[in-house]
């Protein structure tokens, strides 16, 4: 019974006069409304439409170093409703070109924009016309299967926080499989990663990369990841490190005094505690002696091993004296 009320009531409030003309006011108002709909849908308007265009007809033989779809952004005039079944409907959702059509014999295809124009011209109602075609051509490249390894290396700015420093840095993989022309495999000796940006980081880092895209230069695979390790900063000092004479004649010997020299240097916590004197070189050069004799003989630190900086000799002359070898 409660229901029947319900709807009685409605009724009365629908069909009182006042409520009588909101409804007519109502209709008024959605059929003018759709006669605006179709006035502005029958209008001609240009829109921008980005059009995937692929590479089809690819030999089993031939690799696309490219990438296999590209975009054209064509600009086309018609009516509104025709340029609505564009944007929603699967008209331009990709144009195909042919591989033995478009592919010449030094390993590259081109497609102008006319050529563009007639294959998309096969897809829009005859009233559409294309008034803009962007880029001017596109491009493909392919090769026969030329292919090399090459390492990667990380690019951008990954700076840890004060008083720490990256000790080391590992990739997964560690190099990857390029397919390109024979001259861009010979110029190509490392691959880097897209501009990484970290900063003010202590533990541990993981990136997963992209790699950064080299025309007609397909990469497998065409992502890694990057591990930075970190260590703290910390100035240290080795002792004994023993001094190696170089250029010696036969027959010769140099023998320095002090034998050994100390090391200082800024490293990490870890590099240090497995630091040997023997990691480090330093070098008396006897061509230097003969050539510039005087009482003293400098030395020069040669190498130093992975992960330390800002290294320096205690002292850079000793006392020396040159023997017949016996």
């Amino acid at each position: 019974m409660k229901i029947f009320g319900i709807l009685r009531y409605a009724k009365m409030l629908l069909f009182s006069k006042a409520n009588k003309e909101f409804v007519v006011f109502l209709v008024f108002l959605a059929l003018s409304g759709i006669f605006w709909l179709l006035t502005t849908l029958n209008q001609v308007y240009e829109r921008e439409f980005n059009i995937p265009v692929s590479v089809v007809g690819i030999p089993k033989n031939a690799v696309l170093t490219s990438e296999e779809t590209d975009t054209v952004r064509m600009t086309i005039r018609d009516k509104g409703i025709t340029l609505l079944t564009y944007m929603y409907g699967d008209i331009l959702k990709k144009v195909q070109v042919s591989f033995k059509t478009y592919s010449k014999s030094n390993g590259t295809g081109v497609i102008t924009a006319s050529e563009l124009q007639k294959l998309v011209y096969q897809q829009l109602a005859n009233g559409s016309r294309i008034t803009s075609v962007k880029p001017e051509k596109l491009e493909f490249y392919y090769n026969y299967g030329a292919k090399k390894k090459v390492p990667v290396r990380w690019s951008g700015r990954v700076i840890p926080e004060e008083m720490f420093f990256i000790s080391r840095v590992a990739y997964h993989p560690d190099s990857i499989t390029i397919y390109a022309s024979r001259e861009k495999l010979d110029s190509i000796n490392v691959i880097y990663t897209e501009p990484l940006n970290y900063a003010n980081f202590r533990d541990t880092l993981t990136a997963n990369c992209e790699l950064a895209k080299i025309k007609g230069v397909k990469m497998i695979p065409d992502n890694v990841k990057v591990t930075f390790f970190t260590d703290v900063l910390t100035e240290e000092q080795i002792e004994g490190v023993p001094i190696k004479a170089v250029n010696m004649p036969v027959g010769k010997s140099l023998r320095t005094f002090p034998a050994k020299v100390n090391i200082s240097f800024v490293t990490g916590v870890s590099v240090y505690r497995n630091l040997k004197p023997t990691d480090f070189v330093v070098v008396a050069d006897y061509n230097e002696i003969i050539n510039h004799p005087t009482e003293k003989c400098h030395i020069y630190l040669k190498s130093v091993p992975r992960g330390i900086s800002r290294a320096r000799l205690e002292i850079g002359m000793v006392d020396y004296l040159i023997e017949d070898a016996e």
